[in-house]
């Protein structure tokens, strides 16, 4: 008698379409598709996992620049002036007070504008 993998063909099928849900056309219907689809979406997901980090610190450095332009310092000078007054804060942190508690960020402008002028 001849034996076949149907049930475990079939189980792996499935996951592979559950995978490919929401997706569109032949994306979501045809294996050989779903399968090329889902690798290059693996593919898109790895890379931009290491991009989102870049984006975010980009984003970051915008915020702290707008913010130290409206104190009169460029954002090279800040980060120069934060090393100089041994301010540890990272981008993120600064970005976020610039934002949510700028009276919080003058201050820090102000000890930065004290060791620039040191």
């Amino acid at each position: 008698m001849r034996t076949t993998n149907a049930p475990a063909r079939n189980r792996a099928k499935k996951r592979l379409f559950k995978r490919a849900k929401g997706y569109v056309g032949g994306r979501n219907h045809l294996l050989r598709t779903v399968k090329e689809t889902l690798l290059r979406a693996g593919a898109y997901a790895y890379r931009d996992r290491r991009v989102r980090k870049r984006d975010f610190r980009r984003l970051w450095i915008i915020r702290i620049n707008a913010a130290a332009h409206m104190r009169g310092l460029r954002y090279s000078q800040f980060i120069y002036g934060l090393k100089k007054a041994n301010i540890e804060l990272n981008r993120k942190m600064l970005s976020e007070l610039a934002v949510h508690d700028p009276a919080a960020f003058d201050v820090i402008t102000d000890k930065v504008k004290e060791a620039l002028a040191a």
